[in-house]
C-alpha cells in the first residue's frame, strides 16, 4: 500500500515558464504605456502654456554681485498654486542651480537646462516655504521667489546646498523689492 501512494504522488510543476513570461511581458508593456502617458500629459501641459513669452537673459554687465548661492532649482509654479507646474521654456526641469543676485536682477543659471534672468523691476516677493511641485520639505526648507513674466505671476522654488543662507537671501531680496516699490512710488 505504501509503494502503491508514493508512485501516485507526483511533485508538482516547479514553474510554468509561459504564464510567467507573460505575465512580465504584460507588466513591461503597462509601466511602458505609464510612461508615455506622463510624457504626452507633459508636452500638452507645455502646449497650454504656450502663450508665456520667452524667457529674458541676464544683460551683458549686470553690476556687481550682492548675494551668490548654489544648490537645486526644484520647478516653477503660477504663483498661490504650489501644484500647477509650469513646463513650457524648461521651467519645469530640476537642475542644479548658480543663483546670483544684482541690483539688476537675479540670474539663474543651470548647467543641463535654460537659464534665466529675473529683472529687479519683476520680483515680488520672497518666502521660505515647505514646497512646490514636486517637492516637499521640512517648514522653512525651499527659498520660493515669486516674479512677473507676461502676464502671470510665477513663484519659482530653490534650495541651497547651504541651507542657512535662505534667509540672508529673503531679507535681501525682500529689501530690494520695497525700495524699488518706494522708488516707484515717488516718482
Amino acid at each position: 500500500m505504501a509503494a502503491s501512494l508514493a508512485a501516485e504522488q507526483k511533485s508538482a510543476e516547479v514553474t510554468d515558464w509561459a504564464a510567467r513570461i507573460g505575465w512580465l511581458v504584460g507588466l513591461v508593456l503597462f509601466v511602458a504605456l505609464v510612461y508615455w502617458l506622463m510624457r504626452e500629459g507633459w508636452k500638452w501641459r507645455g502646449t497650454l502654456q504656450g502663450d508665456l513669452p520667452e524667457l529674458p537673459t541676464a544683460p551683458d554687465d549686470p553690476g556687481p554681485a550682492r548675494l551668490g548661492m548654489s544648490g537645486r532649482y526644484h520647478g516653477s509654479t503660477t504663483a498661490g498654486q504650489w501644484l500647477d507646474r509650469i513646463v513650457a521654456h524648461g521651467l519645469g526641469t530640476r537642475s542644479r542651480v548658480e543663483l546670483t543676485l544684482t541690483d539688476a536682477g537675479l540670474d539663474v543659471v543651470r548647467p543641463g537646462a535654460t537659464d534665466f534672468f529675473v529683472p529687479a523691476e519683476a520680483l515680488r516677493e520672497a518666502r521660505l516655504d515647505k514646497g512646490i511641485a514636486g517637492k516637499v520639505l521640512t517648514e522653512g526648507g525651499l527659498l520660493v521667489v515669486t516674479w512677473a513674466h507676461g502676464d502671470r505671476l510665477i513663484d519659482s522654488g530653490f534650495r541651497s546646498d547651504r541651507a542657512a543662507e535662505h534667509g540672508e537671501w529673503v531679507d535681501t531680496l525682500n529689501n530690494m523689492i520695497s525700495k524699488s516699490n518706494d522708488t516707484e512710488g515717488a516718482r
